[in-house]
């Protein structure tokens, strides 16, 4: 059986104020069943903790930290991304949040990822740089359906998404974002990203399998999201990136 993990979330998107709430708590988190647990008082704990400090301390004006960690016997690796529109001091801010959620969500464990709306935190006890991430993955979609024909508004979706992961692959932030004009009142708004370890090529490949997915989980919705451990993709009908 695929350990690929599937969760869906159904959003309504019906008031701003709900919009901020999602902004300040986590989408979701999955804490690793594979690398198994440590103790408390243990250098592996001292070893995470180090590894999750270096992650919020060294985020880059681009965005994205890399760190790796060891006290022996102990190895932790570990990424922060930040969505390519996010001011520095709230990348700053979700990392910390997302470090802290983390150290509680998944006390003692040796491998978790985390997803907010601005950031995403991501460590193990071995090595994933430069690998895209097949395990670690959700869905997010709007609970309304599309008044267009669902037919061309999916094939509208994946025009422009795919237009926009030939330029995140392009660009130092892996990160793009844009609109199409679906008719004289509506526009069609997109993003992709890939985490900054990846290859030009890895991320393109990365994001064209999660465009791929997206008829999959949400055919005809107002909008959605596939975010994984090394890229994410979405679409909306109303803009939601700081141009």
């Amino acid at each position: 059986m695929s350990n690929i993990h599937i969760t869906y979330f159904i959003f309504t998107f019906l008031l701003q104020s709900s919009l901020r709430v999602l902004a300040i708590h986590p989408l979701y988190h999955f804490c690793s069943s594979t690398s198994g647990n440590f103790t408390s008082n243990t250098i592996y704990e001292k070893n995470l903790n180090a590894l999750l400090g270096a992650l919020e301390r060294d985020i880059s004006p681009l965005g994205f930290s890399r760190a790796v960690s060891r006290m022996h016997p102990s190895w932790f690796f570990g990424i922060a991304l930040c969505r390519g529109d996010v001011k520095s001091s709230k990348c700053n801010a979700c990392v910390r949040d997302a470090s802290i959620e983390l150290r509680k969500s998944c006390p003692y464990n040796k491998g978790a990822t985390i997803w907010y709306d601005n950031c995403l935190l991501k460590y193990l006890d071995q090595s994933f740089f430069g690998k895209i991430d097949t395990k670690n993955k959700i869905y997010l979609l709007n609970v309304a359906n599309v008044s267009h024909d669902p037919n061309v508004f999916n094939q509208n979706v994946k025009t422009l998404l795919s237009k926009l992961a030939l330029e995140s692959a392009k660009t130092k932030e892996f990160f793009s974002f844009g609109k199409m004009k679906l008719d004289a009142f509506t526009n069609l708004y997109g993003s992709t990203q890939c985490t900054q370890d990846l290859t030009n090529k890895a991320c393109k490949f990365c994001l064209d399998e999660a465009i791929r997915e997206l008829p999959n989980c949400c055919y005809g919705k107002r909008g959605a999201r596939v975010m994984g451990g090394s890229c994410n993709v979405r679409y909306e009908l109303y803009p939601f990136v700081n141009s």
